[in-house]
């Protein structure tokens, strides 16, 4: 039972430990970007999640780490990577942000799902071996980074709709049809 503590206090420190360091160092310098810059860190972050592919290699992982969590581990985080990545490369465009917001909810689901089928199969700490690492490191800082995606993603829409809000409406007299108001005389 030893080893299971040891690792469950392992992830349960890393959250801490990461949440710490996003809270003093990552997010004060991303909340002042603007949404693509703020973005392409965490997008290139969540890029390294072709490590998940560890847990199909044989002699990394112990022969008695469930099959469907291996694959389902491993395959959740390859998409998850190619989603960053194509966001990545998106990005400032509209299909940047949608890719950003599917990446986001995909990887967030297949993290949480992974936790899912490690307690509900029973995973062992040692069925991990040398993937070990993943779990309780790497995983932590996944789902933080996913925490401040969501956030910058929210909060540019929350920005864009008072921007929006704040504009002077002209209505037209044609099917009254209200047109934004350009003024030129600030520029």
């Amino acid at each position: 039972m030893l080893p299971q503590v040891c690792f469950f206090m392992s992830i349960v420190f890393s959250f801490v430990v990461w949440g710490i360091v996003t809270s003093r160092y990552i997010w004060p310098k991303l909340r002042l970007l603007q949404l693509a810059e703020a973005l392409r860190p965490l997008l290139l972050l969540h890029g390294f999640r072709f490590i998940g592919l560890a847990f199909l290699v044989p002699g990394v992982v112990s022969p008695d780490l469930s099959y469907a969590f291996a694959h389902r581990a491993a395959y959740g985080d390859v998409v998850a990577a190619a989603l960053a990545l194509l966001s990545l490369v998106s990005l400032p465009s509209r299909a940047g942000i949608v890719i950003a917001w599917v990446f986001n909810l995909w990887g967030t689901a297949d993290l949480l799902d992974a936790f899912y089928q490690a307690n509900s199969g029973r995973l062992l700490a040692g069925q991990l071996g040398a993937t070990y690492f993943i779990p309780t490191i790497v995983v932590p800082l996944l789902l933080i980074t996913h925490g401040l995606v969501f956030l910058i993603l929210v909060r540019h829409q929350s920005q864009s709709a008072m921007r929006e809000s704040r504009r002077p409406v002209e209505v037209t007299g044609e099917g009254r049809k209200p047109t934004q108001v350009l003024s030129r005389s600030l520029g």
